[in-house]
């Protein structure tokens, strides 16, 4: 009976722990759309006078407000948390909406996380607070901008261009406050890996795909 024992925690128990936190990064298989295909920026300008996309690219997607530099915190956390550990993979980008009039703040601000990280994947895009309203408006969700035209919190956009997250309604989860680093490093974080791993599933199979091919 011992000697069962020991086979089992030396043997048998590694195996189904392994495959238990092989088996997902959190409860889902695959994130949830919250919204279908949101609109794209269109002619909007970034700091460096160029057009960004969403098209084919998986976007953190943020809204600065007017007191961008006030709220400077938001941007190094998500940063550290996030930006930091995946700016590396090609189709990331992470992409503030901010009012017309507030880019010498942006440009503090990126300037200031470019003294410690490649910027590359970061991009302030800028428009009317008119036309914020209304961009934000057809991304359907119970959260609000606050009266500076603003939120704390960062939206997971797929290469669809849809706004992903969690629709269930013991875990409903529409954006992750940038204001709180253990929320990024927890539910953003699993959330994220979600995505990367739907995106490294797909391009495998087609990869097989072609093989067989």
């Amino acid at each position: 009976m011992k000697k069962n024992i020991v086979l089992f925690v030396l043997f048998i128990l590694p195996i189904v722990a392994y495959l238990f936190f092989a088996s997902g990064i959190n409860s889902y298989t695959k994130l949830p759309v919250i919204t279908k295909q949101i609109a794209d920026f269109g002619n909007w300008k970034s700091l460096n006078n160029d057009t960004v996309s969403l098209n084919n690219k998986i976007t953190i997607l943020g809204f600065s407000g007017l007191e961008i530099l006030k709220n400077r915190g938001n941007y190094f956390n998500l940063n550290e948390k996030i930006y930091q550990r995946y700016h590396t993979f090609k189709d990331l980008q992470f992409v503030v909406i901010c009012p017309l009039g507030t880019e010498k703040d942006a440009t503090k601000v990126i300037t200031a996380l470019a003294a410690f990280t490649d910027i590359s994947q970061w991009h302030f895009v800028f428009a009317s607070t008119d036309e914020i309203t209304a961009y934000y408006s057809q991304l359907k969700l119970k959260g609000k901008l606050d009266s500076y035209f603003g939120t704390p919190n960062v939206y997971i956009i797929d290469k669809e261009r849809n706004l992903r997250g969690r629709k269930k309604v013991d875990t409903y989860k529409e954006g992750y406050s940038t204001f709180h680093p253990s929320e990024l490093s927890n539910e953003m974080l699993d959330d994220f890996k979600v995505i990367l791993y739907e995106y490294r599933a797909a391009l495998k199979k087609n990869n097989n795909a072609t093989k067989q091919l």
